[in-house]
């Protein structure tokens, strides 16, 4: 009798292992839920479609938050310029900057808003030590603008035709060439911004480059500007 009793227990038990799914031995889950596991702690979270679209959107709208500030004298932009600054690029060696400028009334009737919108490219960064590096190149242009009526995007009528061609006194089109000096600063040292990096930048804009063509007298020094800025690394 005891004999039959523990044959039918261990054909019961037989027939659940065969009833039940395969299992992992370490984690009790199936092949599925296992793997499923094994993604979630190498990803931190198992990541769906619609996560990974989420994810995208918000990283989209995150690249829109500016990583600088700036501040510029002179370059044809005003007097000083207050802006903000996007950098990237695989070695951050891009950069966009969106300034608004103050000029002062000086001989006219009133002071003046500039707005500039700004490209910069920096090639290499040579790195001094104790977080001082020099950027020995950086290149770009920019389209400046003064807000006021007296400034025209077409030419008026009390000028010959094709006084200004191809021109206007409304957007200005820059280039300029220059130099940087940059400080990062140690990480239990940061309040505010991560680096202070300061530029010098000879430009010059499309109307001296006309007047150096079309005038024997102007020469190349006399076309070109210097201006000096500050630019906070932010993060």
């Amino acid at each position: 009798m005891r004999r039959s009793v523990f044959s039918l227990l261990a054909l019961c038990a037989m027939t659940a292992a065969a009833a039940a799914p395969d299992t992992c031995s370490y984690c009790a889950r199936t092949p599925a839920a296992a793997a499923a596991a094994a993604d979630t702690a190498r990803g931190g979270s198992l990541l769906t479609r619609y996560d990974r679209r989420v994810h995208r959107y918000r990283l989209r709208w995150q690249s829109l938050i500016p990583t600088q500030s700036v501040i510029q004298y002179a370059g044809n932009m005003g007097l000083l310029s207050f802006g903000v600054g996007w950098d990237y690029g695989r070695r951050k060696q891009w950069e966009t900057h969106l300034l608004l400028g103050f000029l002062p009334r000086y001989g006219s009737s009133r002071a003046k808003t500039t707005m500039t919108l700004k490209e910069n490219f920096i090639p290499w960064s040579l790195y001094l030590g104790r977080g001082w590096a020099v950027e020995p190149l950086s290149v770009g242009l920019y389209l400046n603008t003064v807000f006021g009526p007296e400034f025209w995007s077409r030419q008026p009528a009390r000028y010959p035709d094709s006084y200004y061609p191809f021109l206007s006194t409304k957007v200005r089109v820059n280039v300029f060439v220059g130099q940087r000096l940059e400080l990062t600063l140690p990480h239990n040292r940061r309040k505010f911004v991560k680096g202070i990096t300061a530029f010098y930048e000879l430009s010059t804009c499309d109307l001296y480059l006309r007047a150096l063509v079309q005038d024997s007298h102007v020469r190349l020094t006399d076309i070109f500007g210097l201006s000096l800025g500050l630019k906070f690394q932010v993060f």
